[in-house]
């Protein structure tokens, strides 16, 4: 019961801090909901300078992001300290190390978003 909570909270606080920043604040281009192409499960949101990693099947992941020119960093945070969450990130995403992540961002636009990591290309699409 103590679990469902803490997602309840987890949750409530994500709507919060993304309902809160109208203008995306430095999220700039980013700003919103990107949806992975080829997948009804995973998404990735920006707002302010933090962005969100979930997973409706594994779960939530929060991080702290900078956009510096054409490369996307991401600092993934563990609320339960859990390495669930380092798995997660690492396994469904594809993204790695779950503290230290460098994307190029090959795409930005209003509808699209391609990231890549060594050979590895992620797609996604504003939602």
């Amino acid at each position: 019961m103590a679990r469902f909570y803490k997602l309840l909270i987890l949750l409530t606080s994500s709507i919060f801090f993304l309902s809160s920043c109208q203008e995306g604040g430095e999220a700039g281009d980013l700003f919103g909901q990107w949806r992975l192409k080829g997948s009804d499960t995973q998404y990735i949101s920006f707002s302010g300078s933090v962005a969100l990693l979930r997973s409706i099947d594994e779960g939530v992941v929060y991080g702290n992001f900078q956009h510096i020119d054409d490369s996307l960093f991401i600092q993934c945070v563990s609320i339960s300290s859990s390495p669930a969450d380092t798995a997660f990130i690492e396994n469904s995403f594809g993204f790695k190390p779950f503290n230290n992540i460098r994307l190029k961002i090959n795409t930005l636009n209003d509808d699209d978003l391609v990231l890549s990591k060594d050979g590895k290309t992620w797609n996604f699409y504003k939602y």
